[in-house]
């Protein structure tokens, strides 16, 4: 689905990523793991077209690398950032709208469901996103991107901020999304979710991939943990 192979990345003279390799297969999930400012943030952007990449990214065979970000996600890639980048200004039920990628044809995804998985969304269809709570924005986002019907989507630090008990509603949603044949790049610092959900994972440091394995095989590697992930 997604392979990224030898990705680079500068901002101004700093150069961030550093030959970095990696795939997301079908319907997986996948999760970028790092302390602050190793580049997993970066490398969302740079496959998004928000970061002049150099390298190979293809996504579903076809190379993406230099493609104009509204490009991309038409091509099927939603993203997720970590701001929540909402609409404070228009309601619940119009930000959803705008996340549409087309009122024509299927979906995998629809308003009603949303509010189904969401109810309390629902319940505030009508209300400004930017008077949301921090966990409800999130959702919000989240829904918002699915509208679109991607096929891989990049989730950057969804649980950042977040009480427990939206935590646990971040991680069911993500079960469902890739049980929908969507694939998943998780960006996340939390290990206790990334492990639980994941079917592999990458540990970054210093812009590459310094680890890739299983969760089962990353609870063995107390190295590795301590090295790069352990603050």
């Amino acid at each position: 689905m997604l392979e990224v192979s030898d990705l680079n990345a500068w901002y101004g003279k700093s150069h961030i990523l550093r030959g970095v390799n990696f795939h997301v297969k079908e319907g997986e999930i996948v999760s970028l793991l790092g302390r602050n400012g190793v580049g997993r943030s970066t490398t969302v952007k740079t496959i998004m077209g928000e970061v002049e990449p150099k390298g190979s990214i293809l996504f579903k065979g076809k190379q993406i690398a230099g493609k104009k970000s509204y490009e991309i996600a038409q091509l099927g890639i939603g993203c997720v950032p970590e701001n929540r980048d909402i609409f404070p200004g228009l309601t619940v039920r119009q930000n959803l709208l705008l996340g549409m990628k087309s009122r024509k044809g299927s979906s995998r995804w629809n308003m009603e469901e949303m509010f189904r998985m969401f109810p309390n969304l629902g319940e505030r269809a009508d209300v400004h996103g930017g008077v949301l709570s921090g966990g409800e924005q999130q959702m919000l986002c989240m829904c918002r991107t699915l509208m679109g019907d991607p096929e891989l989507i990049m989730i950057d630090e969804p649980t950042e901020g977040l009480a427990p008990k939206v935590v646990e509603q971040v991680g069911l949603l993500l079960q469902e999304i890739a049980s929908r044949g969507v694939s998943i790049l998780l960006v996340e610092q939390k290990l206790t979710i990334a492990m639980r959900i994941s079917h592999r994972l990458y540990v970054m440091g210093h812009g590459q991939i310094v680890y890739e394995g299983t969760p089962a095989s990353l609870l063995q590697a107390d190295e590795v943990r301590r090295e790069w992930l352990e603050v």
